[in-house]
Parts: C-alpha cells; sequence; structure tokens
C-alpha cells in the first residue's frame, strides 16, 4: 500500500487531515477548532508522504516528526500521525487500540472541559451557578474544570487583579503575566469557595490557571486551597502556547503543597517531558495527542510518567469528534496512572450530523465506552460533509 495524496480542509473552523491510498483506504485527522491557520503547513509535508506506505507508521513518522515544534505547531504532525494510525487500523480491520497494545479498559473515565454555557459574570455567585449546571448535566462528569485568574475574564474584569501589561482580550494566545494583587488572589479564593460549596465531595473540581503567575504568588495559593482537595492546579508558570518547560521552577512549585500540580498541553514530543517527568517537577501530566505528535507519542509518555509516579490527564477540549476518536483509542490502552481526558465536544452543531460512528449519547456516568469500528472508529459522511467544505476544498472528499 502507498499513500498517493495528502490533504487537508478546513471544515467548520478545523483543519481536517485525509491521507489518500492506492488501495483505496483511506484516513482521517483532525487539528483543534483555534488553528484553522495550520492548513499550509500541513500540506508543506506532502511532498515527504508520497509513495510511502501508510501502515509503516513510524518509518513515515521519522520523516516529519522533527519538524513539528510546540503548539500550535505540533498540531499539524499530530494530525498526519492520527490520519496514519486511522490507515493502519482499517488496513488489519481493527481498532486502532489493538495494534498500540491492545485496551486495559472497556469504558475510558473523561471529564468535563468543553461542554459549556456563557458564564453570567465572573463573581463567585457566577462561578457557583456554572459548576451547578455543568454537574447537574446528564452526562454525570466525575469531575469539572473551570478556568481562573489569567485562564478567565477576571484578569480583566477584575479590577487591579494583577500588577503586569494586559494582552488584548480577542488574542487567542497571548499570555497576560505579572505579579496577582491581593484582590484578585483573594477573588479567586471566594470563587474556588462558591464552587466548592456546590459540588461537595460529589464532583471534583480542577483549576485551569493561566499560565503567566509568577512562583511566589502559585506557591502561596496552591497552599491556600489545600483544604479543599482540588483534583489540580493546572498551567500556573506555562502553559497554553507557551514554548518552553521551565521544569526547576514547577519542581519549587510542586515540593512546596500538597495541592496536585498539572501542565503539559502545550509540549511537543516526549523529548520535552523527560526533565519534567524524571525530576518529578509535577504530579499530573496533560500531553494531547493532538499537539504532542500523535497517539504514540502520548502512550510512550505515559508509560515513561507511570514509571516515576506520575499521574496522566490527556488535554483534548477543542479536538473535535474525530480527535475523540483517537484519544478514546489510545486512552483504552493507558497504564493506571490514567485519570481521565478531558472530553471533547463538537464545536458547531453540524459535526454531530457528519462525523458517523459515535453513539447518540456519547458520554454516561463520565466513561465512554471503547469504538470497536476499525482504524479510529469514526468518520466523516462525505455525501453530509460536502455541503460544508470552502470553494477550494471540493475535491477533498474524490
Amino acid at each position: 500500500m502507498k499513500i498517493t495524496d495528502l490533504r487537508c480542509a478546513v471544515i467548520g473552523k478545523h483543519p481536517i487531515v485525509r491521507i489518500v491510498t492506492d488501495e483505496g483506504l483511506y484516513g482521517l485527522g483532525e487539528v483543534e477548532f483555534t488553528k484553522p491557520y495550520l492548513k499550509p503547513f500541513i500540506l508543506h509535508f506532502r511532498e515527504a508522504l508520497i509513495g510511502e506506505d501508510p501502515t509503516d507508521v513510524e518509518r513515515v513518522m521519522l520523516r516529519i516528526r522533527q519538524r513539528g515544534s510546540f503548539k500550535p505547531y505540533g498540531a499539524a504532525v499530530s494530525a498526519i500521525e492520527h490520519a496514519l494510525w486511522d490507515i493502519a487500523g482499517k488496513a488489519a480491520n481493527v481498532p486502532v487500540y489493538k495494534l498500540l497494545g491492545g485496551k486495559v479498559r472497556d469504558k475510558v473515565r473523561v471529564y468535563n472541559g468543553s461542554i459549556r454555557r456563557k458564564r453570567s459574570g465572573d463573581n463567585p455567585e457566577d462561578y457557583a451557578a456554572d459548576v451547578k449546571w455543568m454537574m447537574e448535566r446528564p452526562e454525570k462528569f466525575f469531575m469539572v474544570k473551570q478556568g481562573i485568574s489569567f485562564h478567565s475574564n477576571m484578569k480583566h474584569s477584575v479590577e487591579g487583579f494583577h500588577y503586569g501589561v494586559a494582552q488584548p482580550k480577542h488574542y487567542h494566545g497571548a499570555m497576560d503575566q505579572g505579579v496577582i494583587s491581593e484582590r484578585g488572589f483573594n477573588h479567586m479564593l471566594d470563587c474556588v469557595a462558591a464552587m466548592k460549596e456546590v459540588l461537595g465531595d460529589k464532583v471534583s473540581l480542577a483549576l485551569d490557571c493561566g499560565p503567566g503567575w509568577m512562583l511566589p504568588d502559585a506557591i502561596r495559593f496552591a497552599q491556600a486551597v489545600e483544604k479543599y482537595n482540588l483534583m489540580w492546579l493546572e498551567d500556573m508558570l506555562t502553559g497554553d502556547y507557551v514554548p518552553w518547560v521551565n521544569p526547576q521552577a514547577y519542581r519549587e512549585l510542586t515540593t512546596s503543597t500538597s495541592t496536585p500540580i498539572h501542565t503539559g498541553e502545550q509540549i511537543y514530543l516526549r523529548h520535552n517531558f523527560k526533565e519534567l517527568i524524571e525530576t518529578q517537577a509535577v504530579r499530573v501530566i496533560g500531553p494531547d495527542p493532538a499537539d504532542v505528535g500523535g497517539i504514540a507519542e502520548l502512550k510512550w509518555i505515559t508509560e515513561h510518567a507511570y514509571m516515576h509516579s506520575i499521574l496522566m490527564a490527556p488535554h483534548g477540549t477543542a479536538n473535535g469528534l474525530l480527535g475523540l476518536g483517537a484519544l478514546i483509542n489510545v486512552c483504552a490502552t493507558l497504564p493506571a496512572n490514567y485519570i481521565a481526558f478531558e472530553y471533547p465536544s463538537a464545536s458547531e452543531p453540524f459535526w454531530d450530523e457528519i462525523v458517523i460512528g459515535l453513539p447518540k449519547q456519547i458520554v454516561r456516568d463520565s466513561m465512554v465506552d471503547v469504538l470497536e469500528a476499525p482504524g479510529l472508529g469514526v468518520d466523516i459522511d462525505a455525501k453530509a460533509g460536502k455541503q460544508y467544505l470552502r470553494e477550494e476544498d471540493a475535491g477533498f472528499f474524490d
């Protein structure tokens, strides 16, 4: 089998990869909806793939893996890797998890980071109402994650929240950074208290915090919330769209508190997790299979973390329904340090109409059934999907 074409179409806001072969099989991969601009980066790899056997996934990846980078640019390589595994599974007529060593669980635990409504404000009562709505949803998520501090509007809406330079509200990926004021600090604590009063011990709470904190503020806050038994504090020092890791500072934060510290969604490749893991700089890591280099990369990182007693909770909020298939397959194979992955819901209503292979109710009791169809288990109905193609992508499904 040989690859005859690499195509990419932006459907909605998601760049979708389609690898075509001379035997009629194809594979799909999906990039986060926040990165529609990555289409030319994906197509840049076309020449490297043409003529290769897509079922030799690792051999193909050796051609392109070193040409990715930290979020967002690792997404181009990662989506191609997903599509290669999709073909390999279809060629072998087995789900991808079988090719990754086989499943260790029949149902995969997920948490809510994507199913949201517009919050009424950034005050404690608004956060309390928001988590109440989340905990009452039919998916019965065991855990919800809320954005606070630099990963929320409070950096703008709370007067004098911090002493740094404010970045434009509308620019995705810009990082506010600075010392947090006493007012801002107390406001966050009030919001956490309000949420925990609602959630109690029935539904766990994690906080997406940044990046952008200074280390002294991060230590004080992590210690101040210890009594609430949070699942984790995420990306306080580095994180989303930050192209470095800073393990030494994270280790100082981690060893200062009993509150678990989490990072990793922006990191590309296992090599850039090495120091974080081997120095036990964090308690939880959260690579995104659509950014880190793919699902095999995620599995390698998880196994290494398991050997160092570090927990795994993969990122995935914007990965879409094809990305959901990739997450389910790899997380079915992960060792006991796996907690849950961040459930990616459809970014627009039409995705539920054009993606096939998923049950009507995907999440029950915070669990998703492992998909048993060959490949990644999900596909796009070409006839239904064509209406959402841009004119320049008219031949995508041909």
